[in-house]
């Protein structure tokens, strides 16, 4: 049996479950099918990297509010500004949330963009627009994108840096319908070999296995890996040759995953620094792309003590913002800061990206609903955090205006975002790859920020 945790053989959902949902779990994911397209990789573009650079996506899902947090208006009117204050860093010309301590004692260690704009303001929506460029939602899906999103872009372009580990791997999808969906990991019109794995539930003691039995009987391990995968090609076969088969199962016996997820190599000290829940996804993150994994997405829930709130959706109509606030941002700054201090502690502040954001911002006046104070969807403006990646860290890029609305300086789009992701990871941005109809398409229309480079 190959499994990851103490409640799912590595996600190995049923066909039923993976064919309905086009969720590739490390289980579902033809380990052979994986490794032949990272040599396909070689021949779509890549380009050729001395170091293998990786990035941490830490999303806030729901749209965290940038006036709350890393954007305050202090001397906007009562309506705007909110009611926390903010404080000083210790960068001069950066303020944060003063909920936000820990940020204020290392913003050295983190740039700040203020003035991502888009015009997406439902949630999914969102998702598409931030993550893959595009808006367009695959028919059929509900909420997917049409586009392939950032995650299935590295899945598909990149290898890992160790040999037994996908290209991308996202820790617990927690947003909607239960495991099948995480930000980014979104194959869009590719085919589903290319979408990110997702590994749910049981990270805090995580251990891969391999019971012996199955180990020795090579055909019988063969067909679990890959029947879960067959059919799902949208071309309706996918052959596999023989050396990929023989190298997934090198794969499966390397134990590199095991290494990887296995939280009690870690310090007792480290893995109590880092704290539960998303605390200990984080610490997973940071070891992922120390093994070599090239693109890492966790959620953050937006959840805490005395507080309903679970995710950052902060309408007055859903819950009391300033409480959720209250009890989400402790331990969101504790993470955050955490996960920064111990990739630049470990050296991995040069060739580790580390991106937190949501889908959007929210709205600069406040809202009202029995006795609840909330901020709607606001796409027009958002405030990103980035850290690492041997990037200029200690500045604010763009602005936005006295209020909040809009961006007032250096204007960029979610395109820019990725560009930027692309840039750092060694793939051109403007690499054109075939839509379902043939027509080559551009990875993204944006312009890797010049600021960070």
């Amino acid at each position: 049996m190959f499994r990851l945790d103490t409640t799912a053989a590595f996600a190995l959902e049923s066909r039923r479950r993976v064919l309905r949902a086009g969720f590739l779990g490390l289980g579902g994911l033809s380990l052979a099918s994986l490794l032949q397209l990272e040599t396909q990789a070689k021949e779509a573009g890549r380009s050729s990297l001395k170091r293998a650079k990786s990035v941490i996506l830490y999303f806030a899902h729901g749209g965290p509010s940038h006036l709350e947090t890393y954007d305050m208006k202090p001397e906007a009117s009562t309506e705007i500004r909110g009611p926390f204050s903010p404080i000083s860093t210790n960068v001069s010309g950066i303020d944060v949330c003063e909920y936000l301590p820990k940020h204020a004692q290392i913003a050295d260690r983190f740039s700040l963009i203020r003035s991502c704009t888009h015009e997406e303001a439902d949630h999914f929506a969102g998702h598409r627009r931030f993550l893959s460029g595009f808006g367009k939602l695959k028919p059929g899906f509900g909420y997917e994108s049409y586009y392939p999103q950032v995650g299935a872009v590295a899945n598909r372009l990149l290898e890992s840096g160790q040999r037994g580990l996908p290209a991308a791997v996202a820790i617990n999808g927690v947003v909607v319908n239960g495991p099948d969906y995480a930000a980014g990991v979104s194959e869009g019109f590719w085919s589903g070999m290319y979408r990110v794995p997702i590994v749910n539930g049981g990270l805090r003691d995580t251990h891969l296995s391999v019971e012996a039995a199955r180990m020795n009987d090579r055909v019988s391990l063969r067909t679990s890996l890959d029947r879960f995968r067959r059919d799902v090609d949208r071309a309706g076969t996918m052959s596999v040759m023989d050396e990929f088969s023989r190298r997934a199962l090198e794969v499966v016996m390397s134990g590199a995953a095991q290494k990887a997820f296995d939280l009690s190599q870690e310090d007792a000290k480290t893995r109590e620094l880092y704290g539960p829940g998303e605390g200990q996804e984080a610490l997973t993150a940071r070891r992922l792309v120390e093994a070599g994994v090239r693109f890492v997405t966790f959620c953050s829930r937006g959840n805490g003590p005395n507080s309903n709130a679970h995710n950052w959706d902060d309408h007055a109509v859903n819950w009391d913002l300033p409480t959720a606030m209250h009890a989400r941002l402790p331990a969101y700054d504790h993470v955050v800061t955490t996960l920064i201090n111990d990739l630049y502690e470990r050296g991995l502040d040069q060739d580790v990206l580390l991106i937190v954001t949501g889908e959007f911002g929210r709205t600069p006046r406040l809202e009202y609903k029995d006795g609840k104070v909330g901020r709607d969807h606001w796409p027009s403006a958002m405030s990103i955090l980035i850290s690492g990646g041997g990037m200029p860290m200690g500045q604010v890029i763009g602005s936005t205006d006295a209020i909040g609305a809009r961006p007032s300086s250096r204007p960029l789009d979610p395109h820019d975002i990725l560009a930027t992701i692309y840039h750092f990871l060694g793939i051109d941005p403007h690499l054109h790859l075939p839509d379902p109809s043939g027509r080559p398409v551009a990875l993204t229309h944006g312009t890797a920020i010049r600021e960070l480079f």
